[in-house]
């Protein structure tokens, strides 16, 4: 089953190119009849590049990967702000900053200076400031968010790039291709289609098939992140259960040699009640010493008890002699 069926690309206008005589031989494939001097795409082609896409996009997600929006063009700004937010990826819908891919540790830079302003003001830090200068660092801020807020959150290039407009956005796609990043474009008939990874034929003017397929494409972002975190509770589980699995090791297995040669000789005697006491074959050499020095000592408290009784009766006998 196909990711949008074709009569909802009808009834939102996907199948309408631009007019004839401003076409891209590039496009031919793509291109299933001419009316009225308006070039109409082949939609079986578009659900079969949609479905392609869909399933990309998705894989790429659920791997950790990352899915940059770019929509510059009126039509589509307001468009892909709201999905790329929807399912938590950047996007850009305002000027594309030449080197935004290919120099990306200065745009880097530049989103850590909005950061480093955005900490000076909630902290109050503007007030201690003449008036000039704060409004001067209001206006930066202002500036940098309009200009870099939909990439603020991206640490790194991305993983893919998905583009509205491939004639208007053309600084975009060649820096992608020059980092060997793959595309994924809405392509007009007016549009060449040599640098772009994964054509989806698609009428670009239009509001409302912009909104059906970014809205599409955002769906298989939150796909893949769902994806993603199954996959991570399969991995604790599994972690989990190998805990719970893992056998008991024995002092052998667990001690080294001297600390087990320390240990020789002791053991633990366990007693209940009214049970006699159970001896494991452990070797006793170290209790034979004890038993055998609490034998000596009790002998020799013994006679030293003796010598005292004898001696105490010699001295009665003595003292009735003297008498």
């Amino acid at each position: 089953m196909s990711v949008i069926p074709m009569k909802a690309l009808l009834e939102s206008g996907v199948h309408f190119g631009h007019r004839t005589h401003k076409w891209d031989p590039g496009m031919k494939p793509y291109i299933f009849t001419e009316r009225n001097g308006i070039h109409i795409i082949d939609l079986q082609k578009t659900v079969k590049a949609l479905d392609q896409a869909y399933n990309i996009v998705r894989d790429s997600v659920a791997e950790g990967g990352t899915l940059l929006f770019v929509g510059t063009k009126r039509q589509a700004q307001e468009t892909i702000q709201a999905e790329a937010t929807r399912c938590g990826m950047p996007y850009v819908t305002m000027r594309w900053l030449g080197g935004m891919l290919t120099n990306w540790r200065t745009i880097r830079q530049r989103i850590n200076e909005l950061e480093r302003l955005e900490r000076m003001r909630d902290k109050g830090e503007f007030e201690r400031l003449t008036k000039k200068e704060g409004l001067i660092l209001t206006r930066k801020i202002e500036r940098l968010e309009t200009l870099l807020g939909g990439i603020r959150s991206m640490v790194r290039t991305p993983d893919m790039l998905f583009v509205v407009d491939v004639h208007r956005e053309e600084t975009a796609i060649h820096e992608a291709n020059l980092l060997n990043i793959p595309v994924i474009a809405l392509v007009d008939t007016n549009c060449d289609p040599s640098n772009i990874d994964y054509v989806v034929p698609s009428n670009d003017d239009a509001i409302r098939a912009i909104k059906l397929l970014v809205g599409k494409i955002a769906d298989a972002c939150l796909e893949g992140k769902g994806m993603r975190k199954e996959e991570e509770i399969e991995v604790v589980a599994e972690k989990a259960v190998a805990m719970v699995e893992e056998p008991e090791l024995s002092d052998e297995e667990l001690l080294g040699e001297a600390t087990l040669a320390k240990l020789t000789g002791r053991t633990v005697l366990i007693k209940a009640e009214d049970e006699e006491v159970i001896f494991e074959d452990i070797e006793l050499e170290g209790f034979e010493e004890i038993a055998e020095t609490e034998e000596i000592e009790g002998d020799v408290e013994g006679a030293e008890s003796e010598e005292w009784v004898e001696e105490a009766e010699l001295e009665e006998l003595d003292t009735e002699g003297e008498e």
